[in-house]
């Protein structure tokens, strides 16, 4: 049997990000929900929430120790993405690195493929 590709795969950093951001938090979550929403003059922006519930369609991969669940119009989008956490002296935030992305606006809110 081969191994199955993930969508989505995390650095140490966003990983030990992402088990902070959900102890941290006063409700339970199933883990962390990326999605795409279309936004910004590219078209598109990545949307991160905390994932109350896997629904029938969602991708879910845990990798970790951390479970991510993608929402299910997203993940062909993902598929091969990176995502980093990294701190600024100015920014501190998850960084996406997609191969899917064809293009960025100047400020880096938006993308598209």
């Amino acid at each position: 049997m081969e191994p199955t590709l993930k969508p989505i795969s995390l650095t140490d950093a966003a990983a030990e990000r992402v088990k902070a951001i959900l102890a941290a938090r006063d409700e339970p979550a199933v883990g962390l929900r990326i999605g795409i929403a279309p936004k910004g003059c590219s078209g598109n922006s990545y949307i991160i929430d905390y994932a109350e519930e896997i629904g029938p369609h969602d991708e879910v991969i845990e990798t970790k120790g951390v479970t991510i669940v993608i929402d299910p119009g997203a993940t062909l989008v993902l598929i091969g993405t990176e995502i980093d956490y990294v701190e600024g002296k100015l920014h501190s935030g998850f960084v996406f690195a997609n191969p899917n992305e064809k293009g960025r606006c100047g400020c880096g809110e938006s993308f598209t493929v």
